[in-house]
């Protein structure tokens, strides 16, 4: 028997390469493998930081006499033992929770409020992702500025006046006390204000699923369907604590296909098959709620105009109870 409810899923994230200057820092091949690790850190807590300005985030390095850099850092995380990336009110157990940690640890930040942070997006419990991108100010090395560099005030003349060195080694510096299944894979110099969130231009979704009895040339039929602007208020969950008013998405494109190519005329039942989506943002659940629907249709137990159906909200303004 095949069971679907714990799909393998990822996400990555996709930004214009001008507003970065990528690191030249060697990476490890032991840097970017995910392991399984049962280690727990400490709890440090990061709840209800308040945003922050570009003067306030560089604040604690002025006091120090120490440059700040806007960095954005790509990492990858196995998420099958986590409640989720982003910090929440009823646990610790989060990526995001190890991240600050790490951060901590290691002094490239003084706390989650001053660090100027933005992250692209957050994932839900169990799912990992490959190419997570954040944004923080952290502490640098280039008292002769740079690409999004904030110097200290009153900084000496000497010594702003001395030679570009290289930056800190922040790949080897957070990967030496993250967790084993949380890896930085690279980092990039950003322009000031450039936001992980705001100005990324695509995200993609994976989820690998056995084919079993699926009708799999179906449902790639129907995950066409997704494709363009819609609004997905039936495919989401109603999150409107949060303000989401407005549940109009854009996706750009939508599949299901054989994870490997020689597969296409197999009709073996533990093949593995890909359901990615690409799109500008999603909404609360929005994914797996696409994929939920899917997975009905692949069962014939729902028929390919579903989906319509659920896009039209003015003669289906409430979602269906289909989870």
């Amino acid at each position: 028997m095949i069971y679907y409810k714990r799909w393998f899923s990822q996400t990555k994230t996709q930004y214009n390469l001008s507003q970065l200057n990528k690191s030249k820092e060697p990476t490890n091949v032991e840097n970017t493998e995910c392991k399984l690790n049962n280690k727990m850190c400490k709890h440090i807590s990061l709840k209800g930081a308040p945003k922050t300005s570009q003067t306030q985030a560089s604040s604690f390095l002025h006091s120090l006499k120490r440059p700040g850099a806007v960095t954005a850092l790509k990492l990858a995380y196995l998420g099958w033992a986590y409640q989720g990336f982003a910090v929440q009110d009823n646990t610790d157990n989060t990526v995001e929770a190890r991240l600050f940690e790490a951060l901590l640890k290691t002094r490239l930040i003084q706390d989650r409020q001053s660090s100027n942070y933005h992250r692209c997006g957050r994932t839900d419990k169990g799912v990992s992702a490959f190419s997570q991108v954040i944004t923080i100010d952290l502490r640098s090395s280039q008292f002769c500025g740079g690409l999004g560099v904030t110097l200290p005030e009153n900084l000496d003349l000497g010594t702003k006046s001395k030679a570009s060195t290289s930056e800190l080694p922040y790949v080897k510096m957070l990967n030496r006390v993250l967790p084993q299944d949380i890896r930085i894979l690279d980092w990039a110099a950003a322009e000031q204000g450039f936001s992980a969130r705001f100005d990324c231009q695509s995200r993609t979704y994976r989820y690998y699923f056995p084919r079993g009895s699926l009708d799999v040339e179906l449902m790639g039929n129907a995950a066409k369907r997704y494709e363009g602007t819609h609004d997905f208020r039936n495919l989401c969950k109603v999150d409107v604590g949060n303000g989401v008013l407005q549940f109009e998405r854009t996706i750009l494109s939508a599949s299901v296909r054989p994870l490997q190519p020689q597969q296409v005329s197999s009709t073996e039942q533990y093949d593995l098959f890909v359901f990615e989506i690409k799109g500008l943002a999603f909404l609360y659940h929005q994914v797996r709620c696409m994929m939920a629907v899917l997975l009905l249709i692949g069962q014939k137990l729902e028929a390919l105009e579903i989906i319509s159906q659920l896009l039209d909200v003015e003669k289906n303004p409430r979602k269906p109870q289909y989870r």
